[in-house]
């Protein structure tokens, strides 16, 4: 396995300074954002490819570092409801993708999307409710009308350019645990895989270990992001409870470096069953604590990763770093 970083939390940092500074750190490999959600701070997917020059300068600063890209992110919603911003976020994922082919990349990372509950709806709808029997209905028609045909065609768009797709298994949009990436993996084929983020896990009350077990061989990217729970927050109101981010008193879970949510047991356990799956890609640090400045929450992240991940060695024999 590999340490790297998403280098979208270093955006107020040029390219070179965030590089140079993930260099010193140890850092093997980084996760690029290049559109959506995780921004456009060091690439633009869209003005990349409409520009090759901008390519050239910055496959020059990847180079000059030594470093590997090991995916680019667009996380979006390529099945919103609202036509405009399905259409946007499509065209961003498409030159995410297009771009991962020519300069080498072969991972994707985004999310799977949330239609809303009708071709009349404004807004996504997240169904997560049994009963009423409506819900289920809404589920079953998100899923038949519009999840599985666009992932039909934006998996084949990515294997005809040799690239695969990484859905991060994210509460809000459709593909969101264990079952759900494999359904949609049944439906749409073998190129849409997981990445896989041990933090969304934890406060849906998964156990990552046995999630990463059941999803052998589909895991196509590592988010290394942990999550702390409260544990009065949540007997008083559960984990579905909603306070802001920024009330962290009020929340029933918030997100940690990690080490500062599980122990480091826990995360040996998780990448010792990542090892026995075949993976051996990158463990890409995603900073989301609001306990922590960036660069501190990153340290420390690198610090317990440098103790917990298992590398290779170049005879391919495993040790604990």
């Amino acid at each position: 396995m590999k340490l790297g970083v998403m280098t979208v939390l270093l955006g107020q940092l040029s390219l070179d300074e965030t590089l140079k500074y993930l260099k010193s750190l140890g850092v093997q490999q980084v996760e690029i954002g290049c559109g959506g959600s995780p921004g456009t701070a060091h690439c633009d997917a869209r003005k990349f490819m409409a520009n090759p020059g901008l390519i050239d300068e910055f496959m020059a600063t990847v180079q000059k570092y030594g470093l590997d890209v090991a995916a680019l992110s667009v996380h979006g919603n390529a099945v919103h409801p609202n036509k405009a911003v399905a259409e946007d976020d499509n065209e961003q994922f498409e030159a995410a993708v297009e771009l991962a082919h020519k300069i080498g990349v072969k991972t994707v990372v985004t999310f799977s999307g949330c239609p809303g509950d009708c071709e009349e709806a404004k807004h996504p709808n997240w169904v997560v409710a049994t009963w009423p029997t409506e819900h289920q209905e809404v589920k079953e028609w998100q899923w038949k009308e519009k999840l599985i045909p666009y992932w039909m065609k934006a998996a084949k768009f990515a294997e005809d350019r040799g690239v695969r797709v990484a859905l991060e298994l994210h509460p809000g949009f459709c593909v969101y645990n264990t079952s759900t990436m494999l359904r949609l993996r049944e439906a749409v084929g073998p190129n849409v895989g997981a990445n896989f983020d041990p933090s969304h896990m934890f406060w849906q009350g998964i156990d990552p270990v046995l999630a990463i077990r059941a999803l052998k061989g589909a895991i196509y990217h590592f988010h290394a992001k942990d999550t702390a729970i409260d544990p009065y927050n949540t007997a008083l109101n559960g984990v579905l409870d909603t306070p802001s981010f920024s009330d962290i008193p009020a929340r029933p879970w918030v997100f940690r470096t990690v080490g500062y949510g599980h122990g480091e047991d826990t995360w040996r356990a998780i990448f010792s069953e990542l090892r026995k799956t075949g993976y051996d890609g990158i463990i890409s640090i995603e900073h989301e604590d609001g306990l922590m400045s960036t660069r501190e929450g990153l340290e420390k992240a690198i610090e317990v990763l440098k103790r917990t991940i298992i590398f290779e060695d170049e005879n391919a024999e495993m040790y604990w770093a």
